[in-house]
């Protein structure tokens, strides 16, 4: 049964194989390039957060825009493909073809047929996202360090840790239950990439409830120090301690100039300080992270080991 999983799969394999190794190639030898290029131009301490690494961060950004415009993408095209080409076909593509008929009358029961292509593609597809995860994590402090989080962007959350694989197995999960449902490949395709962006927003929204947030009253500045933390919501906090919308212009006046608009709002909230008011934010730390981690991999796992059960399920009682 592996050898004809493998025989009936290779082509998905095989192209997840080409197209990790051809990114894992994209990542080193932009991180070698790029080493070489700090090496050479930075200013000590950096790549940073101080200021003296502005410069630096916006050199790097011009060189490797295209690479940080892959990855914005990709958090939510790599799973929606794996659910699609991998998990859509699995059993759709046997009854859009008539080919289950012969399948499940061979001398392996279906059951037994069935648990080893979820088990070994199952397997393969939390490989692929692992493999994704470590290549991840190990380009972007050539970039980043000091600078961008891995907890606060939500997209690089999703692309490091155990979030990939957790993704890529949910996607799966979820393409065999809609070939299963709809036993048509296509519509289920597209139900997959439809069904994915909707959890992943649907997380996102959800995912500042997996802790509670921290506050603190900031009475000289509206940015954390932390860059690593998660905003959860900020607000402005008269003297008296009662939380505000805004103040209003008979408090400070703000003018916003064309070209003077960043000066002109430090110089209000600085008056605003100077009022004693305060702005209190909402986050979550980035000793956090591995806890959003393990709770959204944990909601994934287990809607994909229901939504594979129902797969199961419903294609056992079609066979009885």
């Amino acid at each position: 049964m592996i050898w004809v999983t493998w025989r009936q799969h290779r082509a998905q394999i095989l192209l997840t194989a080409a197209f990790l190794a051809a990114l894992g190639l994209l990542l080193l030898g932009s991180a070698i390039e790029a080493t070489l290029y700090v090496s050479g131009h930075a200013a000590p301490g950096c790549p940073g957060s101080a200021p003296a690494c502005a410069p630096l961060e916006v050199a790097l950004g011009e060189r490797y825009d295209a690479i940080y415009s892959i990855f914005g993408w990709m958090p939510l095209v790599l799973p929606a493909l794996i659910g699609a080409f991998w998990g859509a076909p699995l059993l759709g593509r046997e009854y859009e073809r008539g080919t289950h008929r012969l399948a499940w009358t061979q001398a392996v029961p279906v059951w037994r047929w069935l648990a080893v292509k979820l088990a070994v593609l199952g397997g393969a597809v939390v490989a692929g996202g692992l493999l994704l995860s470590l290549m991840v994590s190990l380009w972007r402090p050539v970039f980043r360090a000091g600078i961008e989080s891995s907890f606060g962007n939500v997209g690089v959350f999703n692309m490091v840790g155990v979030a990939p694989a957790a993704w890529w197995l949910y996607a799966f999960a979820l393409g065999t239950l809609a070939g299963t449902v709809l036993r048509r490949t296509m519509p289920a395709m597209a139900l997959v990439v439809a069904g994915v962006a909707v959890t992943m927003f649907t997380l996102f929204a959800l995912s500042e409830h997996y802790a509670t947030p921290e506050r603190v009253v900031l009475s000289d500045t509206t940015v954390l120090a932390d860059p690593d933390a998660r905003l959860v919501g900020a607000t402005w906090v008269d003297p008296s301690g009662r939380e505000i919308d805004s103040p209003g212009a008979e408090v400070c006046p703000r003018r916003v100039d064309a070209g003077r608009s960043n000066r002109n709002t430090e110089a209000w909230e600085k008056c605003l300080f100077g009022k004693g008011y305060g702005y209190a934010v909402s986050y979550h730390p980035p000793t956090m992270f591995w806890r959003f981690q393990w709770t959204e991999a944990g909601i994934l796992l287990l809607a994909s080991g229901v939504m594979g059960g129902l797969a199961v399920r419903r294609t056992l009682r079609r066979t009885a």
